[in-house]
């Protein structure tokens, strides 16, 4: 199982979506669950909004399959109810009641239980269902579409979440069943982040806070990574204010521009302005690096995200060592 988590605006969506692609690879059946109702997988691959089902929302070169599911707690619970005690009316019911949506408010753990426990099910599950426990599994790998970063350790911990709400009974169960394939060491945790101070300040502190749960932290993929346009001295230079006005004007000139001195003076600043930058990304990165997770970058799309840049993506991850 992998879980995608990011600060908000890193593009974690985006990245689980190339990462379900990069393991469907090679003919693999992968499952990209989302857990926070806002159809981002759907508006990606530029299909209607998904339903509570897993339905196959793309095609892999290699003969691999993605398949979607949009976590809802309350289909979640209908499920629960029909698999586990027959009791789906029931369950219909406490619907119209309002009884289920009173619940998981006053309860946000149970929540966190019911979209985990959809997710982690599909983990478990194998061909043939209960009746061949050692059959082959269903899927070969789950991507979890995660909350945030400032939410995912609570999210994840929903063992302790219950723990005051059921220490015995089906619904502690569940949470146990739940935990063990989250702790499992075939569960990582990755977290998404840009070249910038915040996201990468909340990547560092989920690391700490998932490894203090003994979670496995996986790969933190550095997205929408830009190439400096200077090579290191001129980079240096440029971020000390240091331009060679002359050269720039040259250039210029030589490109056909008029008023050549003056748009060198304008272009001098906007220089100096990329090389600090790129000097900021790569302090950001060694921040990062000292984590001890594995780097994987991924480039900024200027064209926006569609099928074709996914793969793309999924390519990139590939190229650096992301696989089954």
């Amino acid at each position: 199982m992998h879980i995608v988590t990011g600060k908000g605006g890193t593009g974690k969506t985006t990245v689980a979506a190339a990462l379900a692609r990069a393991l469907a690879a090679d003919g693999g059946r992968v499952l990209l669950v989302e857990v926070e109702g806002r159809q981002g997988i759907a508006t990606l691959f530029g299909s209607p909004p998904l339903p509570y089902e897993e339905r196959e929302i793309d095609a892999v070169p290699g003969g691999g399959r993605v398949f979607a599911l949009a976590a809802d707690a309350e289909a979640a619970l209908m499920e629960y109810l029909e698999l586990f005690y027959g009791m789906r009316r029931a369950g219909q019911a406490l619907t119209r009641l309002g009884a289920v949506d009173f619940a998981t408010t006053i309860a946000p753990g149970l929540r966190d239980v019911l979209l985990t426990g959809k997710a982690t099910e599909a983990v478990r599950r194998r061909e043939g269902g209960r009746r061949r426990p050692e059959g082959r599994f269903h899927y070969d790998a789950v991507v979890m579409d995660a909350p945030p970063t400032g939410r995912i350790g609570r999210f994840l911990n929903v063992n302790s979440e219950v723990a005051g709400l059921a220490r015995v009974g089906p619904i502690r169960n569940h949470a146990d069943r739940v935990m063990e394939v989250i702790r499992s060491d075939r569960t990582r945790v990755h977290f998404v982040s840009l070249l910038e101070e915040m996201p990468a300040q909340e990547t560092r502190n989920g690391i700490a806070e998932v490894g203090a749960l003994g979670l496995h932290v996986g790969m933190v993929v550095v997205n929408m990574a830009r190439p400096p346009l200077l090579p290191g001295d001129a980079l240096s230079d440029a971020a000390a204010g240091r331009a060679d006005l002359g050269e720039l004007a040259a250039g210029l000139k030589a490109a056909g521009l008029d008023d050549a001195g003056d748009l060198a003076e304008s272009l001098a600043e906007e220089v100096g302005a990329h090389a600090r930058r790129v000097l900021l990304e790569r302090r950001v990165r060694a921040e990062l690096a000292g984590t001890g997770a594995p780097l994987v970058e991924l480039p900024l799309l200027e064209g926006g995200v569609d099928r074709a840049a996914l793969e793309g993506l999924a390519r990139r991850m590939a190229e650096q060592g992301v696989r089954r």
